[in-house]
C-alpha cells in the first residue's frame, strides 16, 4: 500500500509528540496524508480527560497537523471493561480498552477516507506496546494497522524541551497510582 491515508489514535500529547513530529518532518514510507485522533473515553475525571484533550490540540496546532476529537462517552466505556475492574495493568481490561479504541479508530477511518492506523498507545511507561498490537490487529479488519516504532529519542527530547501537562496514570480510575 504506497498511498496510505493515516489515522494516528493517541492518547496524549507527551506520548505523541514524538510521532506527530516524525510523521508531519519526515514522515514514514507509504503515508501520504494524515490525521491524529484523540480518542480516550477511558480517561478519568473528565476533568483529566479536558486538560489532556487540550494538550493534545494545542500540540497538533502549533505543529500545523490535522485532528480531530471524538466523543466521550464514559459510561459507554466501563460497560466495555466490566468485570474487569480489578485486573491489574497490562492485564485483560487494558486489551479491552484497546480494542474498544480502536474499533472507533477504524469506525472513524472508514467514515473519513482513511485506510491505515498507527497508534501511540503503547509508548508510555504504563502499558505494553505488545498488548496494544494484538488489540489493534484483532479489530482492523479492512484498515491496515501500522505497528510503527516511533522514535523514542525524539519524544524524549520533545518533552524535555515542552511545558507539556504530564499525567502520572494511563487514564481510568483503576489505573490511578496510589501515592
Amino acid at each position: 500500500m504506497s498511498d496510505m491515508r493515516l489515522v494516528l489514535l493517541s492518547c496524549c500529547a507527551p506520548c505523541s509528540s514524538g510521532a506527530i513530529k516524525q510523521l508531519a518532518e519526515h514522515g514514514i514510507d507509504g503515508v501520504s496524508d494524515f490525521i491524529v485522533l484523540f480518542y480516550n473515553p477511558n480517561i478519568f475525571p473528565e476533568t483529566e480527560y479536558t486538560k489532556r484533550m487540550n494538550e493534545q490540540i494545542k500540540y497538533c496546532e502549533q505543529c500545523g497537523v490535522k485532528y480531530a476529537v471524538l466523543e466521550y462517552n464514559h459510561d459507554a466505556w466501563l460497560d466495555a471493561v466490566r468485570g474487569h475492574e480489578n485486573a491489574p495493568e497490562r492485564g485483560p481490561r487494558c486489551s479491552l480498552c484497546f480494542e474498544y479504541r480502536f474499533k472507533r479508530a477504524v469506525k472513524f477511518a472508514q467514515e473519513n477516507g482513511y485506510n491505515a492506523i498507527a497508534s501511540v498507545l503503547g509508548v508510555s511507561r504504563h502499558k505494553s506496546q505488545n498488548q496494544v498490537d494484538c488489540a489493534a490487529q484483532n479489530v482492523c479488519e479492512n484498515i491496515k494497522y501500522l505497528p510503527v516504532k516511533w522514535d523514542e529519542d525524539l519524544r524524549l527530547q520533545i518533552n524535555r524541551e515542552s511545558d507539556f501537562y504530564r499525567q502520572n496514570y494511563c487514564g481510568c480510575e483503576f489505573s490511578i497510582r496510589k501515592v
